[in-house]
């Protein structure tokens, strides 16, 4: 299919760059880094100045307006290279389907892999399109490459233009999809009034409101013995580890919840009878209700400390993000904005909060309001991933119209 950005995507998804929550490096992976050297010196072809690559594997661009004679704001397009740990990134098979039929995609024969409408009903909206999608044994990465490969082809777009455009600060990152892509992230140097991720979801998807995250590690101690002579003796911490859990409400889990819901998941549990540790998230749209979730772990570890008060369990809460709704909203504009865009190239935007978090909601933080616009994927994380390419042209025309417009400020 002749189509630029699309080019650019599958050269992307062959660049293995699966971070690692497990890893005490920043980044969490040495291999990011290829497709931050790739994308470095593709910036530096193009023509963008100031293209830097810096020792945390950050990589940052910028198109000077070449309306110098005005006060523009200067806007900023985010998108993050790293690959989610959730699901392979290596060795991507993938496959373009052409004019889908709307039926029933086989992924792999040989494996009864298939990606159906039935149980994904976003398919049903695509019927016509160009897909691209995997062989089922891994994610595709368009979490978050399609964004990448739009930006880089919105670049390519103005530069070989002679589009109006005021200056256009670019910027790829490591280590999103374990909550730390803004770590090390120079708000400063990049030297943007606003900026926008672009960072997943069907094209036209505009968010500014995200959950309030934090991560919980419940440690138990029990008392081992015996099974034959542990009457009265023995504690299982295991035991204890699913009374614990019981605890909590039972509707309020990421399979039982939408929209503004939170949730309290178990993402693991590790246990033999002296010692057990289960780690959760806790998410929350309303900051109220993101901080009684957090007490209602503390007080149900304070019953059974007095139930069990030779046992301790202690529970360690970490905040990761905050709901970037409380900065944005003083910047509306840039939300409003972002709205015309879509219009302006006939989409509809589509307003949701994100059951999740980007890099966006952390730069908002930091003192950069940033949303967060979608790219034409779905299903990430997983080997039902897949990315329209229509979509992802859609995209790059929502950023070209976002860069026309605020060289008219």
């Amino acid at each position: 299919m002749n189509s630029s950005v699309c080019e650019k995507f599958l050269r992307y998804v062959g660049i293995d760059t699966q971070s690692d929550p497990g890893s005490s490096t920043f980044p969490s992976t040495q291999k990011q880094l290829n497709l931050a050297k790739v994308l470095y010196q593709e910036l530096k072809e193009l023509g963008v100045s100031q293209v830097k690559l810096d020792e945390y594997g950050y990589v940052y661009g910028e198109i000077p307006t070449n309306c110098p004679e005005r006060n523009l704001p200067v806007i900023g397009f985010v998108a993050h290279m790293d690959t989610s740990p959730d699901a392979s990134g290596a060795d991507i098979h993938w496959r373009l389907v052409e004019n889908y039929d709307g039926g029933d995609i086989v992924l792999n024969k040989e494996k009864g892999i298939v990606l159906s409408p039935r149980e994904f009903d976003s398919l049903s909206q695509y019927t016509g399109k160009t897909l691209i999608v995997t062989d089922g044994t891994t994610l595709l990465g368009g979490d978050d490459k399609a964004g990448v490969a739009e930006i880089m082809e919105m670049a390519r777009r103005v530069l070989s233009g002679d589009m109006p455009h005021p200056t256009i600060k670019i910027a790829f990152t490591p280590d999103e999809e374990v909550g730390a892509g803004t770590d090390h992230f120079d708000v400063e140097g990049f030297g943007a009034d606003l900026a926008y991720t672009v960072d997943g979801g069907e094209a036209g998807e505009l968010e500014y409101e995200n959950f309030n995250a934090a991560s919980a590690t419940v440690s138990i101690q029990g008392a081992g013995i015996h099974p034959g002579s542990a009457k009265n003796k023995m504690v299982n911490a295991q035991e204890l580890a699913m009374e614990f859990h019981s605890l909590l409400p039972s509707w309020e889990k990421p399979e039982h919840t939408e929209g503004y819901e939170g949730f309290y998941h178990l993402n693991s549990i590790q246990g033999v009878m002296e010692k057990a540790v289960m780690t959760y998230i806790i998410r929350d749209h309303d900051r109220e209700k993101f901080e009684a979730r957090k007490r209602r772990m503390q007080a149900i570890a304070g019953y059974l400390n007095e139930k069990y008060p030779s046992h301790p369990i202690t529970v360690c809460i970490e905040d990761s993000y905050y709901n970037m709704k409380e900065k944005l909203q003083e910047h509306m504009e840039v939300v409003h904005t972002m709205e015309t865009a879509m219009r302006n190239v006939g989409v509809t935007p589509v307003i949701i909060p994100i059951r999740g978090g980007t890099d966006g909601a952390r730069l908002s933080y930091m003192g950069l309001p940033c949303p967060n616009i979608g790219t034409g994927g779905h299903n990430c994380h997983g080997p039902m991933e897949y990315v329209v390419v229509e979509s992802m042209e859609k995209t790059v025309e929502i950023l070209m119209e976002t860069v026309r417009l605020y060289s008219q400020a």
